[in-house]
């Protein structure tokens, strides 16, 4: 953990809650912010993802969904939002052939799933978002990232400083 990272933890009740969080979060994010998320198939990444582009703006036609097969997807908003699902990916040299790099140094925003696969290769400001289960339709949702910006982009999302 960078020493200059804080923690929040917020317990969303429902995938519609997840959303919701997601969306205020997304009204707030900047270019070049990336969103690193974590956590067991069906625990809410894609949903988060989802309220994320149409808090960036991304419009209603658009269908958000995990680019399992195509690894990225590119949505038109406010800021591009860059989608990554990287769970197919074998290893780093696969995830270098996609040119990374240009992404996260971009003028867009960065969301990507299984990112712990790739952890070594995340640059240090960046938000890491891990989902746990709690039940069927309860998550703890644990944000780490750069304390001042982490205040901005939770701006009235309710949660706990750990």
């Amino acid at each position: 953990m960078n020493r200059n990272n804080v923690k929040v933890k917020i317990i969303s009740v429902s995938a519609q809650k997840t959303w919701e969080i997601a969306r205020g979060i997304g009204e707030r994010l900047k270019k070049g912010d990336i969103l690193a998320l974590s956590g067991e198939l069906g625990s809410g990444k894609t949903c988060f993802t989802g309220g994320i582009a149409r808090g960036l703006g991304v419009n209603e036609k658009y269908q958000i969904t995990s680019p399992t097969f195509t690894i990225i997807n590119e949505y038109p908003a406010r800021y591009k939002l860059y989608h990554f699902d990287i769970y197919r990916i074998k290893d780093h040299a696969e995830f270098e052939d996609l040119g990374y790099e240009e992404y996260f140094n971009g003028e867009g925003v960065v969301v990507i799933e299984w990112a712990e696969k790739i952890a070594e290769r995340l640059p240090e400001n960046i938000f890491l978002i891990k989902f746990e289960y709690i039940n069927e339709n309860k998550r703890r949702i644990v944000i780490e990232g750069p304390e001042k910006r982490l205040k901005e982009i939770m701006k009235d999302v309710k949660m706990e400083v750990v």
